[in-house]
């Protein structure tokens, strides 16, 4: 009988549910798998469980949105405890698959999900090991029996393939050596104190608005006055309790709207043998100019010929400046208030704001082969369109959006615009903001207490947390080749520290995170890949997949992995 493959799953969070699911649909039974992770818990991870969410936490996705399962939540819910549904307001005759959850029960569900695919796996006879409240402290490489070692406290075990699904992080920075600094919001009981003075939160994205949630009501309470408004009362204790969000530009992120298509996909997209035909007639790049066109804006001749007409000449250059040009011209909170109308009749209507629909759509396609971008492409991504792409997409849920506008209607909660040179000096005690203003008056504020709410950080080569495979350099930098070496020296004179020359003259800029290949397998020093470690750790290749689609991400990504492992079909670009 052929020797059964063995296979670990470090982590166990969103990612490894749903790679697991993708194993266990593979066909494939002549495997086992040893499921490696630090909590008592599947399935919820970081952002679903207490290290990520209290119970005011909603989730920016609904059920219908959410890839397919075992079962439904809907279903799922149907078969909680009624005190379940009680502690979180849901209401079983009311809910419907295009409601958000509470991240907490949404975790809930997705644990019960991997006890039922667990139970699937005994009736396939697929052995199923789970190592809870383990920490994988390493992982080693053995080049001469292509196998892979998983280093515990207590254990060093060998596996035929490893998948790495670590999830979230946060390397530790002020946290822990200054007083009054937060490095995250998360866990956010660590924010669960009265305070009667303001707090600076860096950042606006969904990050900030839990910290933000969270603050407000450990220092006040949320409650409807007699026209039904939602309105916000401090305590006693807290009358000077203030929250300043700082904010690239001074901008909000736009508020959840109903989607057309729920899993971020569309007919009209661009396949893999187009993209990589344009790769091979286009000196090994994927030109952004190139996807953009084809996968945002000819999607609009048949869907919204009027919009077409309107951005058809436009660069994504001049595409960005006109749709950053409102938001910027508006008040922020005045905006949020017009995009939370707009997005109460997109839902009700479920007609979708199509334009801000396919900007979503064109992340999450181009996140795959971003990797095939020139560096000169990369740098205006990063630069320009994804800064559009990053405040559209957030999705910010309506029950978030009301709360933020009673803060902010009660002088509780203000937003200051600042640039990209502002800075946060770290204090004895708290923090010093230096920022430059929209007029450039250069101001600097004091603040007790500092939580930095700008998301999951990309984290660089340096950061990732297993040694052997940096000893071995079975893992290396991301970099992205430059089209142009003048291009390149002008970017290393213009101060970039990210561009590298090697001995053939060739230009690198040098990305966040690890390199991989299109299969999410590691790759080393030499260019070569490792084919039996595999990474869906979205922290650590941040560089080759700037977008992170959260499970759909997971979903695409682990059929590639599990398609790999079992040689079950080409994958391509």
């Amino acid at each position: 009988m052929k020797t059964k493959k063995r296979i670990a799953i470090v982590g166990g969070g969103p990612s490894a549910l749903f790679l697991y699911k993708r194993l266990l649909e593979s066909g494939e039974t002549n495997f086992e798998v040893e499921i490696f992770e630090k909590k008592n818990t599947l399935g919820s991870g970081m952002p679903y469980s207490s290290e990520g969410a209290n119970d005011e936490h909603v989730t920016n996705v609904s059920d219908n949105e959410t890839p397919d399962l075992v079962t439904s939540i809907s279903d799922w819910l149907r078969m909680v405890p009624a005190s379940l549904l009680e502690r979180f307001s849901v209401n079983i005759d009311t809910f419907n698959e295009y409601k958000v959850l509470p991240r907490l029960l949404f975790g809930m569900y997705l644990t019960e999900q991997f006890n039922m695919l667990n139970d699937i796996a005994n009736k396939l006879d697929i052995t199923t090991h789970i190592h809870y409240h383990t920490t994988v402290f390493d992982i080693e490489y053995d080049k001469d029996d292509t196998q892979v070692w998983i280093i515990t406290a207590n254990d060093k075990i060998l596996f035929d393939d490893v998948i790495i699904c670590t999830g979230h992080a946060w390397p530790s920075r002020l946290e822990g050596k200054y007083k009054g600094c937060y490095d995250s919001p998360y866990p956010p009981s660590k924010l669960e104190f009265h305070v009667n003075h303001a707090v600076a939160i860096r950042g606006a994205s969904l990050t900030a608005i839990d910290a933000v949630r969270t603050l407000a009501r450990q220092n006040g309470k949320f409650e409807y006055d007699s026209h039904h408004n939602l309105c916000y009362r401090l305590n006693e204790q807290s009358q000077d309790f203030k929250i300043v969000m700082h904010s690239r530009g001074g901008l909000l992120p736009a508020v959840r709207f109903h989607l057309e298509d729920s899993h971020l996909s569309n007919d009209y997209l661009l396949n893999s043998a187009e993209i990589k035909t344009h790769i091979t007639g286009n000196q090994g790049f994927l030109s952004l100019d190139y996807f953009f066109q084809k996968n945002f804006k000819e999607i609009f001749l048949q869907k919204d010929p009027q919009f077409y007409e309107r951005i058809k000449h436009l660069s994504i250059e001049e595409f960005v400046d006109e749709m950053m040009d409102l938001r910027f011209q508006l008040d922020p909170f005045l905006l949020l208030k017009a995009e939370y109308s707009e997005a109460e009749k997109s839902i009700k209507r479920h007609e979708s704001v199509y334009w801000k629909e396919m900007l979503a759509v064109l992340s999450f396609a181009m996140n795959h082969p971003a990797k095939y971008f020139s560096a000169e492409d990369m740098l205006r991504l990063q630069k320009v369109l994804m800064p559009l792409i990053s405040i559209i997409i957030a999705f910010v849920p309506q029950k978030s959006c009301v709360e933020l506008l009673a803060l902010h209607d009660a002088g509780v909660l203000s937003l200051i615009s600042v640039g990209a040179d502002s800075t946060v000096e770290p204090q004895t005690e708290g923090i010093i903001y230096h920022y430059t203003d929209e007029v450039n008056n250069e101001l600097s504020d004091y603040y007790k207490i500092f939580v930095d709410c700008i998301g999951q950080p990309h984290l660089s080569y340096e950061d990732f947390p297993f040694e052997s495979l940096k000893k071995q350099k079975a893992i290396s930098p991301a970099r992205l080749r430059f089209k142009s070496n003048a291009i390149a020296e002008k970017a290393s004179c213009e101060g970039n520290i990210g561009v590298e020359c090697d001995s053939k003259g060739n230009y690198y800029l040098k990305v966040t995170g690890i390199s991989i290949n299109d299969n999410f397998q590691i790759v080393d020093y030499y260019g070569a890949y490792i084919e039996n470690i595999y990474i869906m750790a979205v922290p650590y290749i941040g560089g080759f997949n700037p977008d992170y689609s959260g499970l759909d991400f997971c979903e695409a990504t682990s059929l590639r992995i599990v398609n790999s492992i079992f040689n079950i079909s080409a994958v391509q670009v």
